[in-house]
């Protein structure tokens, strides 16, 4: 799947696309915290992330990132005082190249709070992609089926949605950036 050899500790960028090839967000920062068969997993902080018509702005809490081979989705758990949250991208299965973690988002959200509740964002914004950039038939039953499995791994409490998993991959994070200085 990827075009060059991963390496624990090592920063990578991020290209998030849309349907139609058009850059739509970058982050400056991912650092490779694990590898797994099915996802990776990486890491940021206060992270600087530039928006497709130039305006940036910076992440306010540490983030855990989960990136998939096959599934079309990707989880962030952010790293707040009051919790951890997760906003997770229905998006193609990743590839990297040249240092940086490439997929197209496809405009569905899901936000899920400590408390396991959970809400689908943008539905309106998929409604009107789905029609300007032609999404077949094909695609919109594979994303609408992958939010459902994404919907029930939040509501299953898998490993991905567990706050403990995600404070220990922090506490990895900090160690590997300050081993990096």
């Amino acid at each position: 799947m990827e075009t060059e050899k991963l390496e624990i500790g090592k920063k990578y960028f991020i290209h998030s696309y849309k349907h139609d090839g058009k850059i739509h967000r970058a982050w400056d920062e991912a650092v490779l915290l694990e590898i797994n068969d099915d996802y990776l997993i990486f890491g940021n902080n206060k992270t600087k992330v530039t928006e497709s018509d130039g305006r940036s702005w910076k992440t306010k809490e540490p983030a855990i990132l989960y990136f998939y081979y096959k599934d079309w989705f990707n989880i962030i758990g952010q790293c707040k005082k009051d919790g951890v949250y997760y906003y997770c991208n229905i998006a193609s299965p990743f590839i990297i190249e040249e240092g940086t973690i490439k997929y197209i988002d496809y405009d569905l959200d899901l936000r899920v709070f400590p408390n396991g509740s959970f809400k689908v964002l943008d539905r309106g914004e998929y409604k009107y992609h789905k029609r300007v950039m032609e999404y077949s038939k094909d695609l919109d039953k594979i994303l609408r089926s992958e939010l459902t499995k994404l919907i029930e791994k939040a509501r299953t409490h898998e490993k991905e949605f567990s706050s403990e998993t995600i404070l220990d991959y922090y506490e990895k994070y900090k160690k590997i950036v300050k081993k990096g200085k």
